[in-house]
């Protein structure tokens, strides 16, 4: 149900979104300063802190930036304008999948040689999170709870963490029972569950496409088909499309990533996102969401989940923190919606996390710094996904087309037909620079064309060069096509 109109929840957002349409509309221009956080709680009848909630989503969506000791100021239009990706197609029929295990390994895995520049990864490295936090809320933790070390932990999770993450859970829309959330190992282990509760090898499994290459890791694991469903760079999966594959094919589940995609970086509207709940219910299927991103998008309302419009427990929906908090805890959850006892049963099979790391990840989640800490890690991946925007116009060949997606690590680059993505991936490669060719995000090999391009890594002054040679390479290889034709 919608907040009502006192909520100061919907306050903050219409402030911002009526100073957003004035942007728009010219009445604030590029560099002119806005009124004092003070100013504008008088005018709009609020309290400050309404007020500053506003101006911090003005700030996370790029529209505004804080100067020091001056105020707040429009940062007016982005500076880079680049044509989107195109579309894919769509495929007529399920496919077995068979990924390149090697290449997947050596390009989207951990980089462990020395002078190694990677733009291959979609995990931010440690310079953006903060480890001293980690380490003081794990030797914290350990002291306060050094009992829980000499005791089985329980199979879903301590009955505190996942009141944590309850309460967490509502940043995303939803009001969860605790009791029916299950602590994993990592969010790809809560896909696995839900997959092994809801399907069988043989099944099919509409997906995004691309992919992210690790659902087709778990999909080639379990024996399981995959269907590939049109998606669009900014607005995600196209529903018209997964409409006529439930309508004409033996659909048992959809694995879907509504915000900040991977490796596109869309962000689903939110009517689609009720959409798509409704379509789980009325053809009984399982949707299974993973919202590992979501902390990471610039707008707090794309963080509202599809589960968060399920009335019948169609939506299973799965979440970690190894992008935002700590990669290292590995820990994971799922609400399964109706199928949360025999997801439990299973899970109940194969162990359970250590109790004192999923307290300790409670803890760092309700910390007073917790949400400054995302503000500010928002605001630097934004600052790098600019800077390689800008790269990549200038450096790629002409033609060249870039995902814009509104937060993450992830760019998705469509090079200009014939040109072969894994070749300047090869290229790259012999120079120690890793990017990851389009064809690792399909079942079906396509998207030769494209390259993911992550900056999560290390984004040390190698990197603007790294990022230049790639277009380089790209360059040379447009030019020898052209010299072919």
């Amino acid at each position: 149900m919608d907040a009502p109109a006192t909520d100061p929840g919907t306050q903050y957002l219409r402030i911002a979104h009526g100073l957003a349409d004035a942007m728009r509309q010219g009445s604030l221009a590029r560099g002119q300063r806005l009124p004092s956080v003070r100013e504008t709680a008088r005018q709009h009848g609020v309290a400050i802190g309404t007020a500053v909630q506003a101006y911090r989503w003005l700030e996370d969506t790029q529209l505004i930036e804080a100067r020091p000791r001056a105020g707040f100021f429009v940062r007016g239009p982005r500076s880079v304008q680049l044509p989107e990706p195109t579309i894919a197609r769509a495929t007529r029929k399920p496919q077995a999948v068979c990924v390149d295990d090697a290449l997947g390994r050596r390009l989207l895995g951990p980089v462990a040689a020395q002078g190694v520049v990677s733009f291959s990864s979609g995990t931010p490295d440690a310079s953006l999170l903060d480890a001293d936090r980690v380490r003081r809320t794990l030797v914290r933790t350990v002291q306060r709870q050094r009992a829980l070390l000499c005791q089985y932990p329980g199979a879903h999770g301590h009955p505190e963490a996942r009141q944590a993450l309850a309460r967490y859970a509502l940043t995303l829309g939803c009001s969860l029972d605790p009791e029916r959330i299950t602590i994993t190992a990592g969010c790809m282990d809560a896909v696995s569950l839900c997959l092994r509760t809801v399907t069988r090898p043989g099944d099919v499994v509409a997906i995004e496409s691309p992919t992210h290459y690790s659902f087709l890791e778990l999909l080639q694991g379990l024996h399981l088909k995959a269907l590939e469903i049109p998606t669009h760079p900014r607005h995600g999966l196209s529903l018209d499309a997964l409409q006529l594959a439930l309508d004409t094919q033996p659909v048992r589940a959809v694995l879907v990533v509504p915000t900040l995609s991977n490796p596109l970086g869309s962000c689903m509207p939110l009517a689609e996102r009720q959409r798509l709940a409704a379509l789980a219910t009325r053809h009984d299927i399982a949707v299974i969401e993973d919202a590992v991103y979501s902390d990471l998008v610039l707008s707090d309302t794309l963080r509202r989940s599809v589960k968060s419009y399920d009335s019948s427990g169609h939506v299973m929906l799965c979440d970690s923190f190894s992008k935002t908090v700590a990669p290292g805890l590995r820990l994971g959850w799922v609400e399964a919606g109706r199928w949360t006892e025999p997801l439990q049963r299973l899970k109940s099979l194969h162990g359970a996390q250590t109790a004192v790391l999923e307290l300790a990840l409670a803890d760092l989640l309700t910390q007073a710094g917790h949400q400054a800490l995302m503000r500010q890690l928002r605001s630097e991946a934004a600052r790098r996904l600019e800077q390689a925007r800008a790269l990549i116009a200038e450096h790629f060949p002409a033609g060249t087309r870039v995902s814009d997606p509104p937060g993450g690590f992830l760019l998705w680059v469509e090079l200009p037909a014939g040109v072969d993505a894994q070749a300047v991936q090869q290229a790259a490669q012999a120079e120690n620079i890793l990017v990851a060719p389009g064809s690792l995000f399909s079942a079906h090999a396509r998207f030769r064309n494209c390259l993911r391009i992550g900056v999560g890594a290390d984004w040390r002054a190698g990197h603007p060069a790294a990022l230049r040679r790639v277009g380089e390479l790209a360059c040379s290889l447009a030019r020898s096509q052209m010299r072919t034709r």
